[in-house]
């Protein structure tokens, strides 16, 4: 079964060279899994940080469930990463290099029905570096156009 994708943060692919993936678990209330449920996630503008042993995402905007009353959650509240010691441990060393960051780059349900976390370890890009992805992407349309009105 195919994990179904909640919602996706585009921008990062476009912001960050992307390094290394990994998958983890995220502490949620109920009303949050209903809400995802729904549909209803924004991971715009989102990163993830440490404090002290643990990871927490911060900026995920999970909109407050309709049908929840005084227990529903607020839309921004940092939420904990789910990881291994060990994983947390390899994460803070590389984040500690020069420009490195933590970004989620898409939070789905596995096929447990669990919300996920597509973490990436990253690189952040400079804007000529923007510029050459987007000419390359622009060189690869207009192939594609010349490809397909040959044939």
């Amino acid at each position: 079964m195919e994990p179904r994708v909640i919602t996706k943060n585009r921008r990062a692919r476009h912001d960050y060279f992307i390094e290394d993936t990994l998958e983890s678990g995220i502490v949620l209330s109920g009303t949050e899994v209903k809400s995802l449920r729904l549909g209803r996630g924004n991971l715009n503008d989102s990163y993830a940080g440490f404090e002290g042993e643990e990871v927490f995402l911060y900026n995920c905007h999970i909109s407050p469930y309709d049908f929840g009353n005084r227990f529903n959650h607020d839309p921004l509240r940092p939420r904990k990463l789910l990881l291994h010691k060990a994983e947390i441990r390899r994460l803070h060393g590389k984040i500690k290099e020069k420009g490195m960051t933590l970004v989620p780059l898409s939070l789905y349900f596995d096929r447990n029905n669990r919300v996920k976390v597509e973490l990436a370890l990253a690189r952040g890009k400079k804007l000529y570096d923007k510029r050459q992805d987007l000419a390359k992407k622009d060189a690869e349309r207009e192939m594609a156009r010349a490809v397909k009105g040959r044939s």
